[in-house]
């Protein structure tokens, strides 16, 4: 039965490599994959450009069990030696944007989602499409999930090697300006607002925050971009730099803004403190259960629609991280079967 639903998955997937689908222009993916999911009988809901559909027999009684992934994708790098919107496949890979992040991903969840709704479960079962992944875009899953019930767990498709990722770093965008007096160069008689920069940049090279984890280590902090000066012979009276902020789960972007805020001797201002780090319970019967299936565990760097989640949730897909947002991206076909039987051995029959 698997290997039949890889190959329904893989079909899916060839469909949608074939229609472009940028941030905020999902409206012909998520047309198509409604047409699709109607056409197995399913009752599609729908918020914009984000999809979703429910087992049947839903009740309150029983906890809700999301499966997420996205229908968006970044735009293609330069390099690519296939078409990006062509699906082709060499010997076990499957080449095209979005393959690998996360096109199968949700076609394996999607797949995942049929097979577990004809059975009984002890779960409500929600399978969700969502738009504006890549850009932690407002109309997402964020939007999404103000019609949804309540969710108790999701699972988020993202590669990952069907290993599990139960913690993810946050992320906030600084933008910093450090001020001081022009003046001539030659004269010296200015304040230097690049000389003030350079100091406050030393002390995000450097500063520790004291509270580190397991899973997701330390905050980490990168100066990104930096500006300053109109002309060599003018001492700069402004110098503003950007800074790239990961924070782990024992501090909400909230409180890296206030302590940086209080210590930097310049202008801080996130450009938004919603995309926080989530961490979930070791504890719960999902995390579990991929413990007991040899899934390595694993706090993970990069964003995903985690950060907006207000409830338990672990990142988890066929492919590799490293080859988001690259030319040639691709999937292995294999990699689709284990992920749709790994999915299954965690999920079917699963009691909470």
């Amino acid at each position: 039965m698997v290997s039949e639903h890889a190959k329904e998955a893989v079909v899916l997937l060839k469909n949608m490599i074939s229609i472009p689908s940028f941030s905020r222009e999902e409206q012909k993916i998520a047309d198509w994959l409604q047409r699709y999911i109607e056409l197995q009988g399913y009752t599609v809901s729908r918020k914009g450009n984000n999809l979703w559909l429910m087992s049947p027999g839903y009740s309150a009684d029983r906890p809700t069990l999301l499966l997420n992934s996205h229908l968006d994708t970044v735009k293609p790098v330069q390099g690519w030696t296939h078409e990006p919107f062509r699906p082709t496949l060499v010997g076990d890979k499957l080449y095209g944007l979005g393959s690998n992040d996360a096109g199968a991903s949700l076609v394996s969840l999607l797949q995942v989602f049929f097979i577990l709704s004809s059975r009984p479960q002890a779960y409500n079962l929600i399978f969700a499409a969502s738009a504006e992944e890549e850009i932690s875009g407002s109309n997402g899953i964020e939007s999404l999930l103000t019609e949804l019930p309540s969710i108790d767990f999701a699972i988020v498709g993202e590669p990952t090697q069907m290993n599990v990722a139960v913690a993810e770093k946050g992320l906030m965008v600084l933008d910093c300006v450090a001020y001081g007096q022009s003046g001539h160069a030659a004269h010296g008689n200015g304040v230097n607002a690049l000389y003030k920069a350079i100091d406050a940049i030393d002390w995000f090279r450097t500063f520790e925050f004291p509270r580190k984890t397991e899973f997701l280590g330390p905050v980490k902090m990168t100066v990104t971009q930096i500006n300053a000066g109109t002309q060599h012979n003018v001492i700069p009276d402004k110098c503003s730099f950007v800074v790239d902020v990961r924070s782990n789960e024992m501090y909400s972007n909230q409180e890296v803004l206030d302590l940086i805020q209080q210590v930097v001797d310049c202008e801080v201002t996130a450009r938004s403190t919603r995309l926080s780090s989530t961490a979930s319970p070791l504890d719960h019967p999902v995390i579990i259960q991929a413990q007991q299936l040899n899934r390595k565990l694993f706090g993970s760097p990069t964003l995903s629609d985690q950060a907006l989640m207000p409830f338990p949730s672990v990142k988890m897909g066929p492919g590799e991280s490293s080859r988001s947002h690259t030319a040639n991206e691709f999937i292995k076909l294999q990699e689709i079967e284990e992920a749709i039987e790994v999915y299954l051995g965690l999920l079917d029959g699963l009691k909470w």
